[in-house]
């Protein structure tokens, strides 16, 4: 009985330290782990959930990798129920709620970071490949962000008349085109070259410019803006 409440009392006191290490320094010195220890003491008030995050990070490789793993997945790890599975869940939705946030209220061209942050959040990780169109108002403003095309593990059926109806539709002065590689590797191949070529065109025609086409991998991204292809 007496060792089961030192062991009670010494998880608390990590909580305690723990809570208080972020309250004075921020996350950033944080290991993985770490992070995902202090978000479980909101869930799992009756546990050690040291180990728990151990495991997870195990299973996922990353903190970054844990928020992306499918609900049931994360269920499948020992100590983790529906509730805080669903807690990582929110976690993740609630940081892209917040970057989406930042990118309507700024004008993007002027504000590139948070469109990539936003980007990178809402795409890096994904099993499948994502087309998403981001449409701006004549001052760079965005009017709303839409996943136009969904598509298997290495391609996405992105057709032009479909976007520039869109674009008509909304209003939209000009055009950010985002998709992600599931590979790692953001390198454009020769499609997504031929396929931006043609959109850039069409959109000319019709008085809408192309600000940029993203393409977001791993670690890294390409922007044919950046690199000169646009």
């Amino acid at each position: 009985m007496e060792s089961q409440k030192d062991n009670r009392l010494h998880y608390l006191d990590h909580r305690k330290r723990i809570k208080e290490r972020f309250v004075k320094t921020g996350i950033s010195s944080f290991q993985d782990y770490e992070v995902l220890e202090l978000l479980l003491t909101y869930a799992l008030a009756r546990k050690d959930v040291k180990s728990i995050a151990k495991e997870l990070i195990a299973r996922f490789k990353t903190f970054q990798g844990v928020l992306d793993a499918p609900l049931a997945e994360l269920k499948s790890i020992k100590g983790i129920g529906e509730h805080t599975a669903i807690l990582l869940k929110l976690t993740k939705d609630c940081s892209d709620f917040y970057l989406r946030g930042k990118i309507l209220q700024n004008n993007v061209i002027s504000c590139p970071g948070d469109l990539l942050n936003y980007c990178r959040s809402v795409m890096t990780g994904l099993g499948n490949e994502q087309f998403r169109v981001i449409f701006l108002n004549a001052k760079n403003e965005v009017l709303h962000d839409e996943l136009l095309q969904e598509g298997t593990v290495d391609q996405t059926a992105v057709y032009p008349r479909k976007i520039l109806e869109h674009a008509l539709q909304r209003k939209a002065a000009a055009l950010i085109f985002v998709h992600n590689h599931p590979s790692g590797n953001p390198e454009p191949s020769s499609h997504d070259k031929t396929l931006t070529q043609s959109l850039v065109k069409v959109s000319d025609t019709l008085g809408i410019k192309v600000h940029d086409h993203i393409i977001i991998g791993k670690n890294r991204y390409f922007s044919f803006r950046e690199e000169g292809l646009i």
